[in-house]
């Protein structure tokens, strides 16, 4: 087995683009994957089963599929994305789906005399969800949602079929270069491997900071 020191500084060229493509995509999935829970827990019956259709078709549909028509067929159609955008709205789009049954979740673990008691106050239906669902909601889901964060930085990796060069995409060429494939790869999994540990532990911290003592415990009365 031969390793060269210098494979390590080429392939972390492509770190910050993995880590931005995992972060801007999470993101794009908190925003609509919220808005598409509270649509399947409070919407009408028909924003309901749009919810639940786009949820459906994302989550049963391979991702690399997703991305190839979005890179490659909507061409087609007259839309022409750059390479990174693709990869962003594709992947955004799919954890969208994903994280939304997390928050669906969290949102129906809530216990329904919040719920009772905000509007029994005045407050509307928008208030109350703002304001005392969604606030224990989000620290409900985050050891659950937690996985997803984990996934997207390993299913960043695929934007490298649609030419991007990210830490995958690095891997790929420097291999190609040598045709040291196993060599190569290995390190490749260890950057992930250590970018995955990383952020464990970032979100480990962040769980113990916001979590409230007695919230969701089985067994607690209402």
């Amino acid at each position: 087995m031969v390793f060269k020191w210098e494979w390590v500084s080429k392939l972390a060229e492509g770190l910050p683009l993995t880590i931005e493509i995992t972060f801007t995509c999470i993101a794009i999935g908190i925003a609509l994957g919220i808005l598409l829970a509270l649509a399947r827990v409070y919407g009408q019956r028909w924003l309901r089963i749009l919810a639940g259709a786009y949820i459906q078709f994302f989550r049963g549909t391979p991702l690399l599929v997703q991305l190839f028509i979005v890179y490659f067929g909507l061409p087609n159609w007259g839309i022409r994305l750059s390479a990174f955008t693709s990869g962003i709205l594709a992947l955004g789009l799919n954890t969208a789906a994903y994280q939304a049954e997390y928050f669906r979740g969290a949102i129906q673990a809530v216990r329904g005399g919040q719920m009772l008691a905000a509007r029994s106050l005045g407050l509307s239906l928008p208030q109350a969800i703002r304001y005392v669902i969604l606030p224990q909601a989000l620290r409900l889901v985050l050891p659950s949602w937690s996985n997803e964060f984990i996934l997207m930085i390993k299913y960043s990796s695929i934007v490298f079929t649609v030419t991007l060069l990210d830490l995958m995409g690095q891997g790929k060429r420097l291999a190609s270069r040598n045709f040291k494939f196993f060599e190569v790869f290995i390190v490749v999994a260890l950057f992930y491997l250590a970018l995955v540990f990383v952020v464990s532990q970032i979100l480990r911290l962040i769980e113990r900071r916001v979590k409230i003592p007695g919230l969701g415990s089985p067994g607690e009365p209402y």
